[in-house]
């Protein structure tokens, strides 16, 4: 394992702007050129909630928005964009997913640590949806809590829920 003076908050080494874990899967920043890797994981963690491609450029390149990839071989298996409001001092996750094969194996927590560092607001929100209780659980583990009910927020007319987590 690489070796660095500067540490995650997660299991893992900090490598330049890598981070190496001990789970066989790096956190490392992403870029417009993970576009296609990126729609394809949207696509298939959102379906029809999934970005359009014009959205999905705008969270790579928009100066300002914490953006980080998870890796393992080379694939894109995990994403997490957030965007810190500095005016409002609220940080929210715009989006977050991991492929199916791939969960329940940390990459989502380690993605919301990170990108939580990366932009350093007292207060982070997001949104999920009423009906996905996996990312509601570890929502919760993480200490984030339900604010507010976005009725009919997704394409299905699904409930979105509201979590704030407060630094401490």
């Amino acid at each position: 394992m690489k070796t660095s003076s500067a540490r995650s908050a997660y299991t893992g080494i900090m490598v330049g702007n890598v981070t190496e874990t001990t789970r066989n899967f790096l956190i490392e920043p992403a870029t417009w050129r993970d576009l296609k890797s990126l729609e394809k994981l949207e696509k298939i963690c959102f379906g029809e909630d999934a970005w359009p491609m014009l959205e999905l450029l705008g969270v790579l390149v928009f100066p300002g928005v914490a953006r980080l990839r998870a890796m393992v071989n080379g694939e894109m298996v995990g994403f997490i964009a957030g965007d810190p409001r500095r005016v409002d001092m609220t940080g929210w996750i715009m989006t977050l997913g991991v492929l199916p094969a791939w969960r329940r194996q940390g990459i989502a927590e380690a993605l919301l640590s990170e990108c939580e560092q990366k932009m350093r607001m007292p207060v982070v929100k997001l949104t999920v949806r009423r009906g996905n209780e996996p990312a509601i659980a570890l929502y919760q583990k993480l200490g984030y809590t339900q604010t507010d009910i976005w009725s009919r927020y997704y394409q299905s007319g699904e409930d979105g829920l509201v979590l704030e987590k407060k630094a401490r």
